[in-house]
Order: C-alpha cells, then structure tokens, then sequence
C-alpha cells in the first residue's frame, strides 16, 4: 500500500457468495485504514484471505463505509497495536500517540514507523487502535502532556532591533 496524505477510517462488512449449499454464510468486518475506498476494499481481501478461506472471486463485500470522528476537536491518546516485516523478521509492537482523530493518530504512526524502522506501508498491519485514558498511559513522552501545570517555555525568543533605521542612506551594493 502506498499512500500520500492523510488516512481515512473505513469499516467494511464481506461475505462468501450465497450458494445452494451455503444460503446464509458469515459476515466478516473489518476496520481498515486506507487512503481512499479502493485501497481499503484491497486491504480487506488481502486479510480475509490471510485470516479465513475467502478469496476476491467467489466473494462480496455488503458494506463499505467511512468512518468519522465523533469529537474531531478534543485531543486524545491513542495505544495502537501493530505487526510489521523487517529485514529481519515479524515484530509485534505497541506505539502511543497523541491526536485529534484515530485515523490521523495511524497516519502518524505510518510516518513514525517509516522514520524509525524503515517499514514500509505495505508491511505494516494495524491488529488494533484503542482510545486509552491519561491513567493507562505508559510512554513518557505521551504522558508529559497529562500533568495539569505544564509550561511551554520559548528559550531561543529573536529580538528585534527597534531603533535601527528603517531606510538606508546608502545604496545596497549587490556587485563588488
């Protein structure tokens, strides 16, 4: 998966094909996280395959739907489970973040897992996002921003100088 700006949340509802064998089969749903809804249906094939025997031709996906914040203007923490393919194997990893939504803390954690681990996209599979109270936190650069009387200080403020002239006398020489 290859992806330029923000990611959006899709839920995605899919079942086998009816049958006269299978009238009713099972629905899966799956939370995906896709730049758009082609992706997202893309990425839902991709696990249903991997989780279930449940390919692309003899399926069907009932549902597709974008997911929206329901308090887009309150910051929150987010604890995101994830398993991604190195050089050197599969890891399992928990990562925290701080963020107005869950789609743009997972972008965040795209960015942050491409920064630091050299992951790839396509590599990274999202297993869980859970919005987590300030209590649960266990990261220290997260829980800095919990404590009530925290300072912001500017310690490299630029001063301008107030009584230089404002209009040169002089001609600015740009040749020599």
């Amino acid at each position: 998966m290859k992806f330029r700006g923000q990611l959006n949340e899709y839920n995605i509802i899919g079942r086998k094909i009816p049958s006269e064998k299978l009238q009713t089969p099972p629905l899966y749903r799956m939370r995906i996280f896709a730049p758009d809804v082609i992706v997202a249906k893309s990425r839902f094939w991709y696990f249903v395959k991997m989780l279930k025997k449940l390919k692309k031709t003899n399926g069907e996906i009932v549902c597709c739907e974008k997911v929206e914040e329901a308090n887009p203007l309150k910051i929150k923490n987010f604890g995101i489970w994830l398993r991604y393919d190195s050089r050197s194997g599969t890891h399992n990893m928990y990562r925290e973040y701080r963020d107005m939504s869950t789609a743009a803390a997972v972008t965040q954690c795209y960015r942050d897992m491409g920064a630091r681990h050299r992951a790839r996209a396509h590599s990274i599979q999202i297993m869980r996002v859970e919005e987590i109270e300030p209590e649960k936190c266990r990261r220290p650069h997260i829980k800095q921003f919990h404590e009530p009387n925290i300072k912001f200080p500017l310690p490299c403020r630029v001063t301008t100088r107030l009584h230089r002239p404002r209009f040169s006398a002089k001609k600015l020489r740009t040749k020599q």
